[in-house]
C-alpha cells in the first residue's frame, strides 16, 4: 500500500501536515542560503513585507510567534545588513516603527522569485480544481483552529 493509497486517520493527517510545513521550511532554508539568508532573517522581512511598512515591533513579533526579545536580536542584525531600518513613530516618540529599506525590498523581491518558482515546481502536478480544494480546506482548518483556541481560552 502506497501514501497516497493508505487510509488516513484524523491524527495522522495533521501530523503529516506539520511534516510538511517544516519540510518546506527547509526547502526555503536551503534556497535563500545562497541568498546569505538564514530562518532567522527571511521571515521577517517576508512578515514584515505582508504586514507593511510602519509596523511596531511587537506586531512583528506576533506575525511570527517569537518573544520581543528574540525579535530584537534579529531586527539588530537586519538593521546592520541595511534591510530594516527603525523609524521613530509620530504618534508615540518612544515607539519605533519597522520599516523595509530599499535593500530591504530588494531582497524581498529575490526572496519572493525564489518562493515562487519552488511553489510553481512543487503545485504543477495539481490542476485548478485540486488548488481550490486544497485552499479552500486549509481555509476551514485554519477558522476550526481559531475557533477552538478561542474556546480554550476563555
Amino acid at each position: 500500500m502506497t501514501l497516497l493509497t493508505k487510509k488516513i486517520d484524523k491524527q495522522s493527517l495533521l501530523y503529516r501536515m506539520g511534516f510538511l510545513t517544516r519540510r518546506w521550511r527547509q526547502m526555503l532554508d536551503s534556497a535563500f542560503q545562497s541568498l546569505g539568508l538564514t530562518d532567522a532573517a527571511w521571515r521577517p522581512l517576508l512578515h514584515l513585507h505582508h504586514l507593511g511598512d510602519g509596523i511596531k515591533q511587537k506586531d512583528l513579533a506576533a506575525s511570527l510567534g517569537i518573544e520581543g526579545p528574540s525579535l530584537t536580536r534579529i531586527l539588530d542584525q537586519l538593521i546592520a545588513k541595511g534591510f530594516i531600518e527603525r523609524v521613530e513613530d509620530a504618534s508615540d516618540r518612544r515607539a519605533k516603527l519597522l520599516t523595509l529599506s530599499p535593500q530591504g525590498r530588494a531582497m524581498v523581491t529575490e526572496i519572493t522569485g525564489k518562493v515562487s518558482a519552488l511553489e510553481h515546481d512543487l503545485l504543477s502536478a495539481f490542476d485548478d480544481t485540486e488548488i481550490e480544494q486544497m485552499s479552500y480546506f486549509v481555509e476551514r482548518l485554519e477558522k476550526r483552529l481559531q475557533e477552538t483556541r478561542s474556546r480554550l481560552k476563555g
